[in-house]
Protein backbone atom coordinates (compact mmCIF):
# COMPACT_ATOMS: atom_id res chain seq x y z
CA UNK A 1 0.00 0.00 0.00
CA UNK A 2 2.96 2.32 0.30
CA UNK A 3 3.50 2.60 -2.99
CA UNK A 4 0.04 3.26 -3.96
CA UNK A 5 -0.21 5.81 -1.62
CA UNK A 6 2.45 7.82 -2.34
CA UNK A 7 1.16 7.68 -6.14
CA UNK A 8 -2.19 8.70 -5.34
CA UNK A 9 -0.91 11.94 -2.75
CA UNK A 10 2.02 12.94 -5.33
CA UNK A 11 0.79 15.96 -7.25
CA UNK A 12 0.50 15.28 -10.95
CA UNK A 13 -1.13 18.61 -12.33
CA UNK A 14 -3.71 18.76 -14.42
CA UNK A 15 -3.86 21.27 -16.96
CA UNK A 16 -5.68 24.25 -15.20
CA UNK A 17 -8.48 24.96 -17.21
CA UNK A 18 -10.38 28.16 -18.24
CA UNK A 19 -14.42 28.42 -18.18
CA UNK A 20 -16.58 30.78 -19.41
CA UNK A 21 -20.01 30.73 -21.30
CA UNK A 22 -21.33 32.88 -24.30
CA UNK A 23 -24.76 35.18 -23.77
CA UNK A 24 -26.62 32.56 -26.03
CA UNK A 25 -25.23 29.37 -23.30
CA UNK A 26 -22.74 27.73 -25.22
CA UNK A 27 -19.93 26.19 -23.17
CA UNK A 28 -16.15 27.16 -23.68
CA UNK A 29 -13.13 25.76 -21.99
CA UNK A 30 -9.57 26.44 -22.41
CA UNK A 31 -6.91 23.91 -20.92
CA UNK A 32 -2.92 25.90 -21.13
CA UNK A 33 -0.60 23.24 -22.69
CA UNK A 34 2.67 25.29 -23.16
CA UNK A 35 4.66 21.97 -24.01
CA UNK A 36 1.96 20.10 -26.72
CA UNK A 37 3.36 20.40 -30.39
CA UNK A 38 -0.36 20.73 -31.48
CA UNK A 39 -3.52 22.70 -30.37
CA UNK A 40 -6.99 20.68 -30.36
CA UNK A 41 -10.49 22.44 -31.46
CA UNK A 42 -12.99 19.77 -30.34
CA UNK A 43 -16.95 20.89 -30.73
CA UNK A 44 -19.41 18.78 -28.85
CA UNK A 45 -22.67 18.63 -29.46
CA UNK A 46 -25.54 16.74 -27.18
CA UNK A 47 -27.19 15.06 -30.23
CA UNK A 48 -25.86 11.49 -29.97
CA UNK A 49 -28.06 8.67 -31.00
CA UNK A 50 -30.47 8.78 -27.70
CA UNK A 51 -31.49 12.30 -28.50
CA UNK A 52 -32.82 10.95 -31.89
CA UNK A 53 -37.10 10.47 -31.69
CA UNK A 54 -38.94 7.30 -33.56
CA UNK A 55 -38.25 7.48 -36.82
CA UNK A 56 -34.89 9.16 -36.51
CA UNK A 57 -32.23 6.19 -35.90
CA UNK A 58 -29.08 6.63 -37.14
CA UNK A 59 -29.78 10.20 -37.99
CA UNK A 60 -27.24 11.49 -35.62
CA UNK A 61 -24.18 9.13 -37.18
CA UNK A 62 -25.55 10.03 -40.86
CA UNK A 63 -25.06 13.94 -39.98
CA UNK A 64 -21.73 13.32 -38.46
CA UNK A 65 -21.00 11.96 -42.39
CA UNK A 66 -22.89 14.58 -43.59
CA UNK A 67 -20.89 17.75 -41.88
CA UNK A 68 -17.80 16.25 -43.77
CA UNK A 69 -19.60 16.79 -47.26
CA UNK A 70 -19.41 20.45 -47.10
CA UNK A 71 -20.77 23.53 -45.90
CA UNK A 72 -22.58 26.35 -47.73
CA UNK A 73 -19.53 28.56 -47.72
CA UNK A 74 -17.01 25.18 -48.36
CA UNK A 75 -17.01 22.45 -50.92
CA UNK A 76 -17.31 18.35 -51.01
CA UNK A 77 -13.50 17.60 -49.28
CA UNK A 78 -12.33 20.97 -48.93
CA UNK A 79 -12.40 21.32 -45.65
CA UNK A 80 -10.33 18.40 -45.36
CA UNK A 81 -7.77 19.93 -47.97
CA UNK A 82 -7.55 23.41 -46.20
CA UNK A 83 -6.54 21.25 -42.62
CA UNK A 84 -3.95 19.08 -44.21
CA UNK A 85 -2.43 22.18 -45.83
CA UNK A 86 -2.62 24.29 -42.75
CA UNK A 87 -0.43 20.86 -41.32
CA UNK A 88 -3.15 19.41 -39.07
CA UNK A 89 -5.97 16.35 -39.07
CA UNK A 90 -9.47 15.96 -38.46
CA UNK A 91 -12.36 13.42 -37.10
CA UNK A 92 -15.20 12.92 -35.49
CA UNK A 93 -17.29 10.55 -33.37
CA UNK A 94 -20.78 9.94 -32.64
CA UNK A 95 -21.65 8.21 -29.12
CA UNK A 96 -25.07 7.45 -27.78
CA UNK A 97 -25.36 10.81 -25.82
CA UNK A 98 -23.01 13.42 -27.82
CA UNK A 99 -21.26 13.80 -31.41
CA UNK A 100 -18.14 15.82 -31.41
CA UNK A 101 -15.57 17.11 -34.08
CA UNK A 102 -11.98 17.78 -33.63
CA UNK A 103 -8.95 18.98 -35.34
CA UNK A 104 -5.78 18.57 -34.78
CA UNK A 105 -3.62 21.85 -35.91
CA UNK A 106 -0.02 23.41 -35.62
CA UNK A 107 -1.05 26.02 -32.58
CA UNK A 108 -0.14 29.27 -35.01
CA UNK A 109 -2.84 27.76 -37.40
CA UNK A 110 -5.09 27.39 -34.84
CA UNK A 111 -7.43 30.55 -35.31
CA UNK A 112 -8.11 29.84 -39.06
CA UNK A 113 -8.64 26.15 -38.25
CA UNK A 114 -11.22 27.31 -35.67
CA UNK A 115 -13.16 29.23 -38.27
CA UNK A 116 -12.68 26.15 -40.96
CA UNK A 117 -14.08 23.60 -38.31
CA UNK A 118 -17.41 26.12 -37.19
CA UNK A 119 -18.10 26.80 -40.80
CA UNK A 120 -18.48 23.23 -41.38
CA UNK A 121 -19.78 21.96 -38.17
CA UNK A 122 -22.67 24.54 -38.00
CA UNK A 123 -23.27 25.57 -41.68
CA UNK A 124 -23.50 22.10 -43.40
CA UNK A 125 -24.71 21.67 -46.92
CA UNK A 126 -26.71 18.80 -47.18
CA UNK A 127 -27.08 18.85 -50.88
CA UNK A 128 -29.79 16.34 -52.11
CA UNK A 129 -27.29 14.36 -53.98
CA UNK A 130 -24.33 14.02 -51.83
CA UNK A 131 -27.07 13.36 -48.88
CA UNK A 132 -28.18 10.27 -51.43
CA UNK A 133 -24.71 8.86 -52.34
CA UNK A 134 -23.93 9.27 -48.71
CA UNK A 135 -26.53 7.43 -47.16
CA UNK A 136 -25.59 4.27 -49.43
CA UNK A 137 -22.35 4.71 -47.73
CA UNK A 138 -23.71 4.36 -44.25
CA UNK A 139 -26.17 1.95 -45.71
CA UNK A 140 -23.38 -0.47 -46.25
CA UNK A 141 -21.41 0.34 -43.08
CA UNK A 142 -23.65 -1.16 -41.18
CA UNK A 143 -24.29 -3.98 -43.54
CA UNK A 144 -20.39 -4.11 -42.51
CA UNK A 145 -21.00 -4.11 -38.99
CA UNK A 146 -24.07 -6.92 -38.99
CA UNK A 147 -21.58 -8.97 -41.00
CA UNK A 148 -18.97 -8.92 -37.95
CA UNK A 149 -20.15 -11.81 -35.39
CA UNK A 150 -18.28 -10.09 -32.65
CA UNK A 151 -20.18 -7.01 -32.58
CA UNK A 152 -23.37 -8.64 -33.49
CA UNK A 153 -23.04 -10.39 -30.17
CA UNK A 154 -22.49 -7.37 -28.54
CA UNK A 155 -25.57 -5.52 -29.48
CA UNK A 156 -27.79 -8.48 -29.22
CA UNK A 157 -26.45 -8.14 -25.58
CA UNK A 158 -27.03 -4.82 -25.16
CA UNK A 159 -30.76 -4.74 -27.39
CA UNK A 160 -31.93 -7.50 -24.90
CA UNK A 161 -30.19 -5.22 -21.62
CA UNK A 162 -31.62 -1.80 -22.74
CA UNK A 163 -34.33 -2.92 -24.12
CA UNK A 164 -36.49 0.25 -23.52
CA UNK A 165 -33.88 2.71 -23.76
CA UNK A 166 -32.07 4.24 -26.49
CA UNK A 167 -28.34 2.70 -25.34
CA UNK A 168 -30.32 -0.53 -26.76
CA UNK A 169 -30.28 1.01 -30.33
CA UNK A 170 -26.99 0.47 -32.84
CA UNK A 171 -25.33 3.71 -33.14
CA UNK A 172 -25.75 3.26 -37.00
CA UNK A 173 -29.09 3.54 -36.79
CA UNK A 174 -31.77 1.13 -39.13
CA UNK A 175 -31.88 0.85 -42.73
CA UNK A 176 -35.68 1.75 -42.79
CA UNK A 177 -35.09 4.77 -40.98
CA UNK A 178 -32.19 5.90 -42.76
CA UNK A 179 -33.98 5.28 -45.85
CA UNK A 180 -36.81 7.08 -45.22
CA UNK A 181 -34.40 10.06 -43.92
CA UNK A 182 -34.61 13.35 -46.32
CA UNK A 183 -31.94 16.60 -46.09
CA UNK A 184 -35.01 18.52 -44.98
CA UNK A 185 -35.89 15.82 -42.09
CA UNK A 186 -31.82 16.62 -41.15
CA UNK A 187 -31.58 20.07 -41.63
CA UNK A 188 -34.13 20.17 -38.85
CA UNK A 189 -32.58 17.96 -36.73
CA UNK A 190 -29.30 19.82 -37.04
CA UNK A 191 -31.44 23.44 -36.43
CA UNK A 192 -33.24 21.60 -33.15
CA UNK A 193 -29.85 20.30 -31.53
CA UNK A 194 -27.17 22.31 -32.56
CA UNK A 195 -27.89 25.39 -30.02
CA UNK A 196 -26.41 27.00 -26.88
CA UNK A 197 -26.00 25.30 -24.00
CA UNK A 198 -26.75 22.07 -26.01
CA UNK A 199 -22.86 23.01 -27.47
CA UNK A 200 -19.40 23.30 -25.82
CA UNK A 201 -16.05 23.69 -27.12
CA UNK A 202 -12.86 23.06 -26.13
CA UNK A 203 -9.40 24.13 -26.64
CA UNK A 204 -6.41 22.73 -25.66
CA UNK A 205 -2.59 22.87 -26.71
CA UNK A 206 -0.06 26.08 -26.58
CA UNK A 207 -2.07 29.70 -26.36
CA UNK A 208 -5.59 28.12 -25.77
CA UNK A 209 -6.73 30.87 -23.98
CA UNK A 210 -5.42 32.99 -26.51
CA UNK A 211 -8.32 32.06 -29.10
CA UNK A 212 -11.32 33.49 -26.39
CA UNK A 213 -11.18 36.87 -28.46
CA UNK A 214 -11.99 35.04 -31.64
CA UNK A 215 -14.54 32.50 -30.32
CA UNK A 216 -16.74 35.30 -29.23
CA UNK A 217 -16.68 36.60 -32.30
CA UNK A 218 -17.48 33.48 -33.88
CA UNK A 219 -20.76 31.59 -35.53
CA UNK A 220 -20.66 29.78 -31.80
CA UNK A 221 -21.95 33.35 -30.39
CA UNK A 222 -24.47 33.49 -33.14
CA UNK A 223 -26.22 30.22 -32.48
CA UNK A 224 -30.11 30.70 -31.31
CA UNK A 225 -29.95 30.78 -27.36
CA UNK A 226 -32.46 28.30 -26.71
CA UNK A 227 -31.87 24.71 -26.28
CA UNK A 228 -34.09 21.96 -26.32
CA UNK A 229 -32.84 19.25 -24.44
CA UNK A 230 -32.84 16.03 -25.78
CA UNK A 231 -35.29 13.24 -24.13
CA UNK A 232 -33.81 11.21 -21.34
CA UNK A 233 -34.63 8.21 -19.43
CA UNK A 234 -33.34 6.80 -16.42
CA UNK A 235 -32.19 3.49 -18.12
CA UNK A 236 -33.50 0.49 -16.48
CA UNK A 237 -31.17 -3.08 -16.78
CA UNK A 238 -33.54 -5.53 -18.15
CA UNK A 239 -32.36 -8.81 -16.16
CA UNK A 240 -32.48 -12.40 -17.71
CA UNK A 241 -30.79 -15.18 -19.34
CA UNK A 242 -30.72 -15.38 -23.36
CA UNK A 243 -28.84 -18.09 -25.47
CA UNK A 244 -28.30 -17.12 -29.12
CA UNK A 245 -26.67 -19.13 -32.23
CA UNK A 246 -24.55 -17.26 -34.58
CA UNK A 247 -22.80 -18.45 -37.78
CA UNK A 248 -19.15 -18.00 -38.05
CA UNK A 249 -18.00 -16.93 -34.51
CA UNK A 250 -14.30 -18.02 -33.88
CA UNK A 251 -14.99 -18.85 -29.79
CA UNK A 252 -18.02 -19.22 -27.84
CA UNK A 253 -19.17 -15.94 -25.47
CA UNK A 254 -20.20 -15.30 -22.24
CA UNK A 255 -21.59 -11.79 -21.95
CA UNK A 256 -23.14 -10.27 -18.55
CA UNK A 257 -24.37 -6.59 -18.45
CA UNK A 258 -25.46 -4.42 -15.46
CA UNK A 259 -26.18 -0.90 -15.34
CA UNK A 260 -24.94 1.21 -12.94
CA UNK A 261 -25.06 5.37 -11.87
CA UNK A 262 -25.07 7.91 -14.39
CA UNK A 263 -21.37 9.56 -15.13
CA UNK A 264 -23.19 12.54 -13.33
CA UNK A 265 -21.97 10.70 -10.32
CA UNK A 266 -18.32 10.67 -10.51
CA UNK A 267 -17.66 8.71 -7.31
CA UNK A 268 -19.53 5.74 -8.22
CA UNK A 269 -17.83 6.14 -11.58
CA UNK A 270 -13.91 6.02 -9.93
CA UNK A 271 -15.74 3.44 -7.65
CA UNK A 272 -16.97 1.21 -10.59
CA UNK A 273 -13.70 1.42 -12.32
CA UNK A 274 -11.61 0.26 -9.21
CA UNK A 275 -14.05 -3.04 -8.84
CA UNK A 276 -14.38 -3.78 -12.96
CA UNK A 277 -10.13 -3.48 -12.17
CA UNK A 278 -10.37 -5.77 -9.49
CA UNK A 279 -12.10 -8.46 -11.09
CA UNK A 280 -11.06 -8.37 -14.88
CA UNK A 281 -7.41 -6.17 -15.26
CA UNK A 282 -4.91 -7.88 -15.48
CA UNK A 283 -3.32 -11.34 -14.62
CA UNK A 284 -3.68 -11.05 -10.84
CA UNK A 285 -7.35 -9.69 -11.32
CA UNK A 286 -9.62 -12.02 -9.71
CA UNK A 287 -11.88 -13.27 -12.53
CA UNK A 288 -8.66 -13.44 -14.85
CA UNK A 289 -6.57 -15.32 -12.73
CA UNK A 290 -9.40 -17.69 -11.78
CA UNK A 291 -11.05 -18.83 -15.30
CA UNK A 292 -7.37 -17.91 -17.71
CA UNK A 293 -4.87 -18.84 -15.51
CA UNK A 294 -5.53 -20.95 -12.89
CA UNK A 295 -8.29 -23.67 -14.47
CA UNK A 296 -7.32 -22.67 -18.21
CA UNK A 297 -11.26 -22.97 -19.11
CA UNK A 298 -11.31 -19.03 -20.84
CA UNK A 299 -9.76 -18.05 -23.18
CA UNK A 300 -10.31 -14.18 -22.77
CA UNK A 301 -11.63 -12.46 -19.82
CA UNK A 302 -12.27 -8.84 -20.58
CA UNK A 303 -14.40 -6.52 -17.72
CA UNK A 304 -15.40 -2.67 -18.87
CA UNK A 305 -16.92 0.22 -17.53
CA UNK A 306 -18.95 2.48 -19.79
CA UNK A 307 -19.59 6.17 -18.28
CA UNK A 308 -22.47 7.11 -20.06
CA UNK A 309 -25.10 10.40 -18.67
CA UNK A 310 -28.43 8.01 -18.51
CA UNK A 311 -27.15 5.01 -16.61
CA UNK A 312 -23.49 3.54 -16.88
CA UNK A 313 -23.20 -0.64 -18.13
CA UNK A 314 -20.61 -2.48 -16.60
CA UNK A 315 -19.93 -5.40 -19.23
CA UNK A 316 -18.00 -8.79 -18.53
CA UNK A 317 -17.26 -10.83 -22.31
CA UNK A 318 -15.56 -14.17 -21.96
CA UNK A 319 -14.44 -16.33 -24.60
CA UNK A 320 -13.66 -19.71 -24.79
CA UNK A 321 -13.90 -23.08 -26.04
CA UNK A 322 -18.00 -24.12 -26.92
CA UNK A 323 -17.14 -27.40 -24.12
CA UNK A 324 -16.01 -25.16 -21.33
CA UNK A 325 -19.27 -22.94 -21.36
CA UNK A 326 -21.32 -24.61 -18.60
CA UNK A 327 -17.39 -24.82 -16.57
CA UNK A 328 -17.42 -20.92 -17.47
CA UNK A 329 -20.54 -19.81 -16.57
CA UNK A 330 -20.47 -21.69 -13.51
CA UNK A 331 -17.13 -20.70 -12.44
CA UNK A 332 -18.32 -16.93 -12.52
CA UNK A 333 -21.44 -17.16 -10.87
CA UNK A 334 -19.38 -18.89 -7.76
CA UNK A 335 -16.68 -16.16 -7.91
CA UNK A 336 -19.33 -13.31 -7.88
CA UNK A 337 -21.50 -14.75 -5.82
CA UNK A 338 -19.14 -15.57 -2.99
CA UNK A 339 -16.13 -13.21 -3.08
CA UNK A 340 -14.22 -12.60 -0.89
CA UNK A 341 -12.55 -9.19 0.69
CA UNK A 342 -10.08 -7.56 -1.53
CA UNK A 343 -6.87 -7.90 0.06
CA UNK A 344 -4.62 -4.09 0.86
CA UNK A 345 -2.37 -5.22 -1.78
CA UNK A 346 -4.80 -5.91 -4.30
CA UNK A 347 -6.95 -2.65 -3.67
CA UNK A 348 -3.15 -0.84 -3.95
CA UNK A 349 -2.87 -2.77 -7.33
CA UNK A 350 -6.11 -1.56 -8.74
CA UNK A 351 -5.83 1.96 -7.11
CA UNK A 352 -2.78 2.62 -9.05
CA UNK A 353 -3.88 1.05 -12.55
CA UNK A 354 -7.03 3.16 -12.53
CA UNK A 355 -4.85 6.21 -11.17
CA UNK A 356 -2.67 5.90 -13.99
CA UNK A 357 -5.15 5.35 -16.11
CA UNK A 358 -6.31 8.58 -15.49
CA UNK A 359 -3.15 10.44 -15.95
CA UNK A 360 -2.01 8.99 -19.20
CA UNK A 361 -5.31 9.99 -20.39
CA UNK A 362 -4.07 13.97 -20.11
CA UNK A 363 -1.07 13.19 -21.91
CA UNK A 364 -2.43 14.67 -25.29
CA UNK A 365 -4.17 17.74 -26.59
CA UNK A 366 -6.54 15.80 -28.15
CA UNK A 367 -7.30 13.52 -24.55
CA UNK A 368 -7.34 16.77 -22.45
CA UNK A 369 -10.06 18.32 -25.14
CA UNK A 370 -12.25 15.46 -25.18
CA UNK A 371 -12.17 15.19 -21.85
CA UNK A 372 -12.63 18.69 -20.55
CA UNK A 373 -15.62 19.18 -23.48
CA UNK A 374 -17.45 16.06 -22.61
CA UNK A 375 -17.56 16.90 -18.67
CA UNK A 376 -18.46 20.86 -18.83
CA UNK A 377 -21.03 19.62 -21.73
CA UNK A 378 -22.64 17.69 -19.17
CA UNK A 379 -22.09 19.80 -16.41
CA UNK A 380 -19.32 18.43 -14.67
CA UNK A 381 -16.80 21.85 -14.00
CA UNK A 382 -14.11 19.86 -12.37
CA UNK A 383 -10.52 19.30 -12.67
CA UNK A 384 -9.56 16.48 -14.75
CA UNK A 385 -7.85 14.71 -12.04
CA UNK A 386 -10.77 15.65 -9.27
CA UNK A 387 -11.43 11.47 -9.49
CA UNK A 388 -8.18 10.64 -7.68
CA UNK A 389 -9.92 12.39 -4.74
CA UNK A 390 -12.74 9.86 -5.12
CA UNK A 391 -10.22 7.17 -5.82
CA UNK A 392 -8.90 7.47 -1.78
CA UNK A 393 -12.55 6.65 -0.48
CA UNK A 394 -12.91 3.08 -1.39
CA UNK A 395 -12.22 0.94 0.69
CA UNK A 396 -12.02 -2.70 0.33
CA UNK A 397 -15.09 -3.16 2.52
CA UNK A 398 -16.65 -0.04 0.23
CA UNK A 399 -15.60 -1.62 -2.94
CA UNK A 400 -17.51 -5.25 -1.45
CA UNK A 401 -20.87 -3.70 0.02
CA UNK A 402 -21.82 -0.87 -2.96
CA UNK A 403 -20.29 -2.40 -5.93
CA UNK A 404 -20.06 -6.17 -5.58
CA UNK A 405 -23.29 -6.48 -4.43
CA UNK A 406 -24.50 -5.29 -7.05
CA UNK A 407 -22.57 -7.34 -9.54
CA UNK A 408 -24.51 -10.16 -8.89
CA UNK A 409 -25.39 -12.60 -11.97
CA UNK A 410 -29.36 -12.56 -11.04
CA UNK A 411 -29.25 -8.97 -11.41
CA UNK A 412 -27.23 -9.18 -14.89
CA UNK A 413 -28.31 -10.23 -18.69
CA UNK A 414 -26.82 -12.70 -19.79
CA UNK A 415 -26.34 -13.71 -23.25
CA UNK A 416 -24.40 -16.90 -24.28
CA UNK A 417 -23.63 -17.19 -27.51
CA UNK A 418 -22.27 -20.53 -29.52
CA UNK A 419 -20.66 -20.42 -32.78
CA UNK A 420 -22.63 -21.93 -35.79
CA UNK A 421 -21.90 -22.47 -39.02
CA UNK A 422 -18.31 -21.91 -40.36
CA UNK A 423 -18.31 -20.56 -44.40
Amino acid sequence: MELCHAVLITTFPSPELNHWTLANGVHCVAAEMPDAPLTCLDLWCRAGSASEEPGEEGMAHFLEHMVFKGSERLGAGAFDRAIEALGGSSNAATGFDDVHFHVLIPPDQAAMALELLLDLVLNPALAEESFVLERDVVLEEIAQYEDQPDEQVLQQTLSRACRHHAYGRPILGRPDSLRAMTPASMRRFHRERYRGSNCCLAISGRGAADLKACIEASPLADLPAHATAPSETSLQLCPGRHQITVDRLESARLLMLWAGASAADQNWVVGADLATTLLGEGRRSRLVARLREELQIAETVDMDLSSLEQGSLITLEISCDPRQLEAVEGCVQDQLSNIEPFSSLELGRGQQLVGKGLRYSLESSAQVASMAASHRLWGRRQNLLAPLDHLETWSSERVQADLISQLQPEKACTLIAIPGEQH
